[in-house]
């Protein structure tokens, strides 16, 4: 992968017109920066959430084009096995001929499980796979998902990472199969991230409301690419940091920026009973994602952005595999 020298060029948000009050922000230390870089030379790539079935990818793709917004990677979170081998197939053709990476949700989760654990003050498990059942669930939608075309694998348990991970180093996924660590699991400290690296990880959603020192602390014990929403999800937080988006990328490269939305109705499982309410958010996650992509360009940061059809995350450090 390769390494950045630490570019801190970009303009601030209101740096002239502070500076002539005195309240100019100091300068950006080049130690913060981070010195990776996807193996493409690029610093960040976009990625478009909660794209629940064809319809609404229809939708993602056409307002994509409409306010060009480039887009390296499309995710869904109901799950695989709410979908039809039809349905896999038309997203994984529909993102393979404009060669986005189509990245779809493995498995049962112990939020939908029957366990109480999770509806506990506490949350138990979270959303861990609950029992050999729910780990076999996920491999058996992983295995049906990449033999319909699909390259990316959304992941909530480390075990399933793991397993998976292993799965794909022995041949049963193919080779180019990435897996991604979801934001409902996402690390918070240098040591978990570096663990889900290991683990088989090749990028790691953390959660949004980690500080910018956070960020910096997590990459300098891990290059494994990042991903965070720029605006989270209410069950996520709500955070809105479109300001912070330069100061990210300069911390966390390599990054993918998540074109999220607060203040929408949650929408997993997703069905045709929540048709109007998942089109219209999908449509908004693009907007959004086009008031990000200006507010680079306002602040001379649009550049270092991985040519669109880029996926891979380069080579990352992994335990070594069981004899």
């Amino acid at each position: 992968m390769p390494e950045l020298t630490g570019n801190t060029g970009h303009r601030r948000p209101g740096e002239s017109a502070l500076g002539r009050l005195g309240l100019g922000a100091p300068d950006p230390d080049p130690a913060d920066s981070s010195a990776h870089a996807f193996p493409d030379g690029g610093t960040w790539r976009t990625e478009i959430p909660s794209v629940e079935g064809p319809e609404a990818l229809s939708v993602v793709l056409k307002e994509s084009s409409r306010l060009d917004v480039p887009v390296h990677r499309i995710s869904q979170g109901s799950g695989i096995w709410m979908l039809t081998d039809a349905e896999i197939t038309e997203m994984a053709e529909a993102c393979a001929e404009r060669d986005i990476e189509l990245c779809l949700f493995t498995g049962p989760r112990g939020t939908w499980d029957i366990g109480a654990s999770t509806r506990t003050l506490s949350g138990g498990a979270g959303l861990r796979a609950r029992g050999h059942d729910a780990v076999a669930g996920c491999v058996e939608d992983a295995i049906r998902a990449t033999g319909l075309g699909v390259k990316c694998l959304l992941i909530a348990d480390e075990g399933v990472l793991w397993t998976l991970h292993r799965l794909r180093e022995q041949g049963v996924l193919p080779a180019d199969t990435t897996l991604k660590a979801s934001a409902l699991i996402g690390p918070v400290n240098p040591a978990s991230y570096a663990v889900y690296e290991r683990l088989g990880a090749d990028s790691v959603n953390i959660p949004s409301d980690l500080t910018l020192q956070h960020i910096t602390e997590i990459r300098r014990a891990s290059r494994a690419p990042m991903d965070l929403y720029i605006e989270a999800p209410d069950d996520l937080g709500g955070y809105i940091r479109m300001y912070e988006a330069a100061e990210l990328i300069r911390r966390g490269a390599p990054l993918y920026l998540k074109f999220g939305l607060s203040k929408a109705p949650g929408i997993y499982p997703y069905g045709a009973h929540l048709r109007d309410a998942t089109l219209d958010t999908a449509r908004e996650r693009v907007r959004r994602g086009r008031l990000v992509l200006d507010l680079l360009a306002r602040h001379g940061a649009d550049g270092n952005m991985s040519p669109l059809g880029s996926r891979l995350p380069g080579q990352l450090n992994r335990f070594a595999l069981p004899a």
